[in-house]
């Protein structure tokens, strides 16, 4: 069964929409417009978590609505409702033709829709029994709590989603996706006397519970947190000053995606609010620094078969060899700046227009070992793993803590760091990188990215990376 025939039942047989009535209200709101579409979601989702030594909440949710769109020029007119039918769409229809006002405009071309599935249309909210969930987390809590007499506290989520969605256009056309969507995190926090240091470590993606009920997986997530807490008890404070800094593999493509990923969608550049505005086919990085957004990869989190606006995802090359190639364009980001949609244009859920987001960013492996790189460092930070951080999109600024981090002392890896910061300027720290490793590796499936009030799941990624002269802040006296 395809995608778009589970999704009719959904909104149609399931609703009393008739399919030939909403496509005339679509035909008739669209008339006149440049672009625009009925987005239909129908969501469900869970979530457990765990402390204490007890189950502390379990929540079910289920959510079904639209959001209609008609684009005149550079206006958006939107309005979304939770009740699926034919009136609810009319008042729809009615206020968001007020967003024309007189422009006569010429429909775009809708996109071409795909064969194409990234990953499979399984429920993962209904493949594991409520109970074996519930023991999932208390094994979680009694293995952690037997490896280590210091382990103080054990914190544990297991957290899944279902969406279908279904995009109507004029004429028409349909597209539809299902999406699944499951994420296991652990927090264990270590105590030795009167000191305290948490760690932590998540995993998820779109794929069903199973994996995550597999001790061999949970283990990892268990081992890694409680590694992390372990190393940051017996942390010392971080130095201050400028140094060379190497940024780990993974997880640590966050500080790619907040300082860098951002300046490089549609809307910040067409409106020339960000740093990388105006600089398309110009050097904007160091030789050798590759960056694409790509979101074909199968069953990662940061990945979409298509859309929010019903066009294929794929794989943007955005920095190729320090050169400034392409920004992640919507529809409407697109149209304005005379470029192709690249499959980026995403919306937290029926309540939100689209808008131009990243899926999973990656910079490509270089040729230098891991090893190599370390050994070439005297004196400097090695930043293993970052917590939060913030990005002034205009300025390029940013300021970043790592969670996990260590000293080089000629050449070697010295004394784990606590309190390290990162300070620096996107566009900036992109020419200062020296050294790039050939470990280009994926974050576990944890990224969740916030622009405009909207959060919608991410993916990273990055190689073991030299950058040259970057601002650390530390408290060491």
């Amino acid at each position: 069964m395809s995608d778009l025939t589970k999704t009719d039942d959904l909104f149609y047989n399931q609703t009393g929409l008739d399919l030939g009535r909403v496509g005339g209200i679509v035909d008739d709101t669209l008339s006149g417009m440049d672009d625009g579409e009925l987005y239909l979601e129908y969501s469900q989702s869970e979530s457990f978590s765990w402390d204490d030594g007890r189950l502390k909440n379990a929540s079910f949710d289920t959510s079904q609505g639209f959001g209609l769109r008609a684009v005149s020029g550079e206006a958006t007119g939107y309005a979304h409702a939770s009740e699926l039918s034919e009136s609810a769409l009319l008042r729809a229809s009615a206020t968001v033709r007020a967003v024309r006002q007189g422009h006569d405009g010429s429909l775009a071309v809708g996109p071409i829709g795909t064969n194409r599935h990234l990953y499979g249309d399984f429920n993962p909210l209904s493949s594991v029994p409520f109970e074996t969930k519930v023991k999932l987390l208390a094994d979680i809590d009694a293995y952690a709590r037997a490896k280590d007499p210091r382990v103080r506290q054990v914190m544990a989520s297991l957290s899944g989603e279902w969406s279908a969605v279904q995009i109507v256009r004029s004429g028409g056309q349909r597209l539809a996706d299902i999406r699944p969507l499951v994420r296991l995190n652990v927090s264990v926090v270590v105590g030795d006397g009167d000191k305290m240091e948490a760690g932590s470590y998540g995993a998820g993606g779109r794929v069903p519970f199973d994996m995550y009920i597999d001790p061999a997986h949970w283990h990892h997530s268990v081992d890694e947190a409680l590694r992390q807490a372990l190393v940051n008890l017996d942390a010392v404070a971080a130095p201050a000053g400028e140094m060379p800094v190497i940024v780990g593999a993974g997880w640590p493509g966050i500080l790619l995606h907040e300082a860098i990923g951002h300046g490089l969608e549609g809307d910040f550049n067409r409106k020339k609010t960000s740093a990388f505005a105006g600089l398309m086919g110009q050097r904007v990085a160091s030789p050798g620094v590759t960056v694409v957004d790509d979101g074909t990869l199968p069953d990662r989190r940061g990945s979409i078969t298509i859309d929010d606006e019903g066009t294929p995802s794929s794989r943007t090359v955005l920095i190729e060899d320090g050169i400034l190639k392409g920004y992640l364009q919507d529809r409407l980001n697109a149209r304005l700046m005379g470029m192709r949609p690249t499959g980026n244009g995403r919306r937290q859920s029926y309540g939100h227009a689209p808008m131009p987001r990243m899926t999973n960013t990656i910079m490509l492996s270089g040729d230098r070992e891991p090893g190599e790189i370390i050994s070439s460092v005297k004196r400097g930070l090695y930043a293993v793993n970052f917590g939060g951080g913030q990005v002034d999109i205009t300025s390029g600024k940013f300021v970043f803590s790592a969670s996990e981090a260590y000293l080089i002392e000629d050449g070697k890896i010295g004394p784990a760091v606590k309190g390290a910061t990162l300070i620096g300027n996107g566009p900036d720290c992109l020419t200062k990188v020296r050294m790039i490793g050939n470990d280009s590796a994926l974050d576990s499936g944890i990224g969740t990215c916030g622009k405009d009030g909207q959060h919608v799941p991410v993916g990273v990624g990055q190689p073991t990376l030299l950058l040259d002269g970057l601002t650390v802040g530390g408290t060491a006296a």
